[in-house]
């Protein structure tokens, strides 16, 4: 089944150093598969397939007309750390989480890195995602960013990079302990070769971390997940966080406030709500403060919020430290906050709302990936070397329009991993033929960072897969998939 594997010039592999030639971490992994004929391991993505249907295992693409929920496409070869490799990673997304926090904490406060002219205070105001209304307001224990998922790619050096940081509602983490419980299950025999660090610890530190910003004087609190509801895309991911952390999963319409204080509809009456892990933008949490029209949100929440009477997490406003206009000043943050060079680097960006910049962009749109600073999930994306010229065109006006509202990258030429292909697929479906084959596919990682006293990371992550032959996309919502991560343990 690697016969026919290839891998292109200037592009990372993460299994082989060259054709044919595995890096040392990934030997076990290779003779196994190399061990299995076509239908054998067919047969095992077949189980696990049938195990991500019965699980439940979905999402909700919101472009399709039909708006249907899929399978989360999962690739049954690992994607593999070796221990020395995570602990620069583990080190370099601490370090990022506590100066995104400090910048959050300022930002609403003092401002002090505004004065200094260290960040631009136009793009701090031009933000969608900055809410005034939280100036001045004091959050629990001083934390804003309690969850954060932040994307790293591996460039054709070798090295890591920050792509961006997500730190309102990051989602996927429920798909990283799914993809282990299934290789678990019909891959056992990859495992005995490895000592692999586990992730199931997840759901017991996410509800420490909930439990550190309880309102003080409770002890014991009363944690509910306020979700958008079922038709959400990352529903399936509230429902079993909330199952593995033995909490409500409650809609808007669950929530009242009374007297300041938020209260839950139960079957025995209301009980007091003291920490709210909130699925939900800022913009439809209170229609007393935000969007009046909203229906997802609970009238009066912030008033209680902002009275101690409950904690959010993450805190409303954190958006501005995941603006991708704001992304580029990260470095700038740790040198400021902290004294420390970062350790992790940022991908070069070009800020269209800087002249110079916007020049340059417009110039050079046929090689660069333009991003809407405040889309998710591949929406709102100009893949420059992949498009026509009518597309650019028509993107050229977009930010000429909105300057604000774009930043532009280089293409990054993620690395590669194997996974499984049907020759007559031009990405993964599932194990319909015996015909498979392993092709290179890009990959990114999104590691899960919580932050209460301290910053603990879950080991690994999410390693999103570009099912597509020659895609860049890794997000689910355009056809990517995912692998398990396994981080090795130390020697």
């Amino acid at each position: 089944m690697f016969d026919q594997y290839e891998i292109p010039s200037g592009v990372f592999d993460e299994m082989f150093v060259k054709t044919g030639s595995p890096r040392d971490h990934y030997q076990a992994v290779f003779t196994r598969l190399s061990s299995l004929d076509a239908q054998a391991f067919n047969r095992r993505r077949k189980m696990a397939d049938v195990s991500f249907r019965s699980q439940g295992i979905t999402f909700t693409v919101y472009t399709d007309a039909s708006n249907v929920e899929r399978i989360f496409p999962f690739d049954l070869v690992p994607r593999i750390l070796p221990a020395s490799e995570w602990e620069t990673i583990e080190k370099g997304l601490a370090q990022r989480i506590i100066a995104l926090n400090m910048f959050c904490q300022d930002i609403y406060h003092g401002q002090r890195i505004l004065g200094d002219k260290i960040v631009p205070a136009d793009l701090i105001y031009g933000a969608t995602s900055f809410r005034r209304e939280m100036i001045g307001f004091p959050v629990p224990k001083n934390v804003y960013i309690h969850v954060c998922g932040t994307d790293l790619v591996r460039g054709g050096d070798g090295k890591y990079y920050v792509l961006e940081d997500n730190g309102r509602t990051p989602s996927g983490v429920s798909y990283v302990l799914e993809n282990r419980a299934v290789m678990k299950r019909v891959a056992s025999g990859l495992f005995t070769a490895y000592r692999v660090r586990a992730v199931e610890d997840y759901p017991l530190n996410l509800l420490n971390t909930l439990k550190y910003i309880a309102p003080a004087g409770v002890d014991n609190p009363t944690i509910a997940i306020l979700t958008p509801g079922i038709y959400n895309s990352a529903y399936f991911e509230h429902s079993f966080l909330a199952r593995q952390m033995g909490i409500e999963l409650v809609e808007g319409q669950d929530l009242i406030v009374d007297n300041q204080f938020v209260y839950m509809r139960t079957t025995a009456g209301l009980k007091r709500v003291d920490v709210i892990y909130r699925r939900i933008d800022d913009d439809f949490l209170d229609p007393m403060v935000f969007r009046q029209d909203s229906m997802l949100g609970v009238p009066g929440l912030m008033n209680a919020y902002r009275l101690g009477h409950v904690a959010l997490a993450n805190a409303v406003g954190t958006g501005v430290s995941d603006d991708k206009a704001i992304y580029p000043f990260v470095p700038d943050m740790i040198r400021y906050y902290m004294g420390q060079e970062p350790i992790l680097q940022n991908v070069p960006t070009y800020i269209c709302a800087r002249e110079a910049d916007l020049k340059y962009v417009l110039e050079h749109l046929h090689e660069l990936v333009v991003k809407s600073t405040n889309e998710s999930g591949g929406y709102g994306m100009l893949m420059g070397h992949q498009s026509t010229k009518a597309q650019r065109e028509e993107f050229a006006e977009k930010i000429k329009a909105d300057p604000r509202n774009f930043i532009a990258q280089p293409v990054v030429q993620l690395s590669q991993c194997p996974s499984a292909i049907d020759p007559d697929d031009s990405h993964m479906t599932g194990g319909q033929s015996d015909g498979v084959q392993f092709e290179g596919r890009r990959v990114d990682l999104r590691p899960y960072i919580l932050y209460s006293d301290k910053p603990t990371v879950m080991p690994g992550g999410l390693t999103r897969v570009a099912l597509r032959r020659g895609s860049h996309v890794v997000n689910s919502s355009q056809g990517g998939g995912s692998k398990d991560t396994w981080v090795l343990e130390g020697k």
